[in-house]
């Protein structure tokens, strides 16, 4: 969108004949109760029935906290009048917090009148302009402006010229101006953000300085030395994570290996935690330790993808022929009773452009290659143990973006999962309570049903 300070112009008024009455009146009306799929766990029914009502206490003040970080007047709905003779910003004006920033594009299209007078209001800065013979400005540095001259093209001056300052430091909110003449009266919304410092990539020509591999083990490194023998005979020179919770560790060794011993059973989530904050790399590929590379785990396939579309957080494969992926259907709810959440087998989206044998969907299969900054940001909760791969993807709904792609594969190790490791492997019945319970405090959920 172009604005032109063209002043000789600016004289004939633009007819208003749709009034104020016809906008919505009072507030938007909020989104009622959702609706939980046809075979959904109700969560509240999984809950200690003596600590309930506690534990919605708890969520709700954890909700407020969690909407004042997340949300802003930004979400405001605006609704502008029709044929306003104003001129105005609709979106796309930044300003960094406290710094004095000019706000483009405001002017006044009116015909001839012996005055002409703007009021220009905000509330978390302050407005500022230049003086100009012929006009007459109040509350210069003030939270309220306003503007008056005899002369069209000297108002339009001034309103060229104003600029807003916020007065409160916030790295990431935003405020809303109130812009009105006579009976015309519009709000448009300045973003105020501190901007991020880049976090880039040094990344060499070879794959090995673009991604490390990393997997998490317990009990099991017959399968893991698998794992490494055919790693080594890809890729002899990339780098390999482990993280280890075993009773009785046994020392990897390795060129470009580093094993980290943790406390034993610290469960799945824990060690991937721990991997995924020692990675260096633009990019890491989870595997787990019972995978095998073979001639179809083309990592800088993976890496060719996720260079082509930036927005992409995570990119998923095959495993031994199998593209599993899901996609997350999250209705809001109401704030007493909270949301509806649907994992659905086999949902997608749309395909990749430039790669048809990739599409959008919402979680993939334990083997992919993952932005690493955008995964440490969302991270994996240590409370989930055993079996939790999808709960990753639904902490990071609206965060991370996924794809899934046919065309990079990895085989898997025959199962022969025997003894001690069997039994932890199997989660009893009081994981998935426990996993059904996070659900309703941590995601707010009032069901959710997998499919």
């Amino acid at each position: 969108m172009i604005f032109c300070h063209c002043p000789g112009k600016w004289t004939k008024e633009v007819p208003t004949q749709i009034k104020l009455r016809f906008l919505p009146q009072g507030p938007v009306p909020k989104s009622g109760p959702c609706n939980c799929p046809n075979g959904s766990t109700l969560l509240k029914n999984k809950l200690p029935k003596d600590e309930y009502e506690e534990l919605v206490q708890r969520r709700a003040k954890e909700l407020q906290q969690f909407k004042i970080r997340t949300t802003s007047v930004l979400s405001t709905p605006l609704f502008a009048l029709p044929n306003s003779p104003l001129q105005y910003p609709i979106q796309g004006v930044h300003v960094q917090p406290l710094i004095s920033t000019p706000v483009p594009g405001l002017a006044l299209h009116a015909g001839q009148r012996s005055s002409y007078k703007v009021y220009l209001e905000v509330s978390k800065g302050v407005l500022t302009t230049e003086i100009a013979d012929g006009g007459m400005v109040q509350g210069d540095g003030k939270t309220k402006m306003i503007m008056e001259s005899s002369s069209l093209v000297t108002l339009n001056y001034l309103l060229a010229k104003v600029f807003y300052t916020s007065t409160i430091y916030h790295i990431h909110t935003g405020d809303l101006v109130s812009f009105q003449f006579e009976e015309h009266k519009a709000v448009f919304p300045i973003t105020i953000k501190q901007p991020l410092l880049p976090v880039l990539y040094n990344m060499g020509k070879n794959v090995s300085s673009h991604v490390t591999v990393i997997t998490k083990t317990f009990l099991r490194y017959p399968r893991l030395k698998v794992l490494l023998s055919s790693i080594q005979s890809f890729y002899s020179d990339i780098g390999v994570i482990i993280a280890d919770d075993s009773f009785e560790p046994e020392h990897i060794t390795g060129e470009h290996i580093r094993q980290y011993i943790m406390p034993p059973a610290q469960g799945w989530f824990a060690g991937r935690n721990l991997v995924v904050s020692q990675v260096t790399t633009k990019y890491f590929l989870w595997v787990d330790d019972d995978f095998e590379f073979t001639e179809g785990t083309k990592i800088e396939k993976l890496v060719e993808v996720m260079e082509a579309h930036p927005e992409l957080d995570v990119v998923g494969g095959i495993v031994k022929g199998n593209q599993f992926y899901f996609s997350l259907l999250y209705e809001e709810g109401e704030e007493l009773d909270g949301g509806c959440l649907y994992r659905k087998s086999k949902g997608r989206f749309h395909s990749l452009s430039g790669y048809p044998q990739c599409f959008l969907a919402s979680g993939v299969v334990n083997f992919f290659l993952a932005r690493t900054r955008a995964v440490q940001q969302v991270g994996f909760d240590p409370k989930l143990q055993r079996v939790a791969h999808s709960e990753f993807f639904m902490d990071g709904l609206g965060s991370l973006m996924v794809a899934s792609c046919s065309h990079v594969s990895i085989g898997h190790q025959p199962k022969r999962d025997k003894g001690t490791y069997a039994r932890f492997r199997h989660p009893p019945a009081r994981d998935t309570t426990f996993k059904l319970q996070r659900h309703f405090f941590k995601n707010h959920l009032k069901c959710v049903k997998y499919e």
